[in-house]
């Protein structure tokens, strides 16, 4: 059933070898490499093993079940855990997103609602500060837009994972489904009224790009340079410290203006360019190959709505999977695993129909 499966045994434990080696490490954009795909293969070899073990022992225990009647019962609790080795090999087996072990560089922007919008904006910032947090993720804030009430116009996040996540632990591997529209309900601060509004922040996720993965040529760009707005502060609004970088065979644009120095800025806008620029590339490969693209669960396009929070009913409700729960306060503090996990687990499920 699992044909397959021996070559990817003969290629885990050559990876085992070479790893061995001391003299892989001296490269370490390579060992890092050869590490993450041991840890993809890792799980395939230990189910497959497991797989075939109880294969053995459900032969062993019918055999013995002829003399002892006691050995039947064991036959069949062996035989469903089989089953569910069956389906999680199968699982395993789906071909994976290639960017499930990337970092990501996560952008909120607010919409509709004007400032209100703007307030969303910043708590959505502070759910993913905290999901990374609880994750044992590295978020950092590289670039903002602050609003005059305290939320975001616009903010960029890196999130980053610490060392070689488990597979479909990796940080693309769980936040590529926050992207889209999301939609706030609520009585807003700046209402006196008391009336529900209805506004939304749009959040886009960019797989963060490595140098080999986006080369960059330096006369594509034009880098102009100006002076920091903000609320003040050492170097703001005094130097030309912000960086405006645009490439110009794709007309893509990036600014950057909060790190004091000019290079700084340089550097991080350069990040969120690689970043833009891999996920045009990966959206254009899509649309070549569209027929193959079946997932129920969609990531790429921006304009869905794709989730609703329901403030006066402390309601969650994820519209492309049907999930809903009644503890926004949580969510919003962090605990943001359920939500997403019920996206993960839609998609994983629309992969393996399509695999059979």
């Amino acid at each position: 059933m699992f044909e397959a499966v021996e070559e990817l045994i003969g290629e885990h434990a050559d990876l085992e070898r070479r790893l061995a080696d001391p003299g892989v490490h001296a490269d370490q954009a390579n060992a890092r490499r050869l590490s993450k795909r041991y840890a993809e293969l890792t799980p395939i070899v230990t189910t497959y093993r497991s797989w075939i073990q109880h294969g053995e022992d459900i032969d062993t225990a019918r055999e013995l079940s002829v003399d002892d009647p006691e050995f039947a019962e064991e036959v069949k609790g062996l035989e469903d855990e089989r089953e569910a080795l069956t389906e999680k090999l199968r699982l395993l087996l789906v071909p994976r997103d290639p960017n499930d072990d990337k970092d990501v560089i996560l952008e909120i922007k607010a919409g509709e609602g004007g400032e209100e919008s703007a307030l969303f904006a910043g708590d959505l910032l502070r759910m993913y500060l905290r999901y990374a947090e609880r994750s044992g993720w590295k978020a950092e804030i590289i670039d903002a837009n602050a609003s005059d009430l305290g939320g975001y116009k616009d903010v960029r996040v890196a999130v980053k994972a610490k060392g070689n996540p488990e597979p479909g632990a990796g940080v693309w591997a769980r936040l590529k489904y926050e992207g889209g529209v999301h939609r706030v309900q609520r009585v807003p601060a700046t209402e006196s009224q008391g009336r529900i509004h209805t506004s939304a922040a749009g959040v886009l996720v960019l797989p963060e790009a490595e140098d080999v993965d986006v080369e960059v040529n330096p006369n594509d760009l034009r880098i102009d340079v100006y002076r920091s707005s903000g609320p003040g502060g050492q170097s703001v609004n005094t130097t030309d410290s912000a960086v405006r970088i645009t490439h110009e065979p794709t007309g893509i644009v990036v600014s950057c203006q909060n790190e004091k120095s000019q290079l700084q800025n340089k550097e991080q806008a350069l990040r969120i360019l690689r970043a833009r620029l891999l996920a045009a590339a990966q959206e254009e490969a899509e649309r070549e190959a569209s027929d193959a693209r079946r997932s129920q669960v969609r990531t790429v396009d921006r304009s869905e709505r794709v989730r609703t929070y329901n403030f006066p009913e402390n309601r969650i409700s994820d519209h492309r999977v049907g999930f809903k729960a009644y503890n926004l306060d949580q969510v919003l503090d962090g605990e943001l695993s359920p939500v997403i996990q019920a996206c993960v687990d839609a998609d994983s499920a629309a992969k393996l129909a399509d695999a059979r």
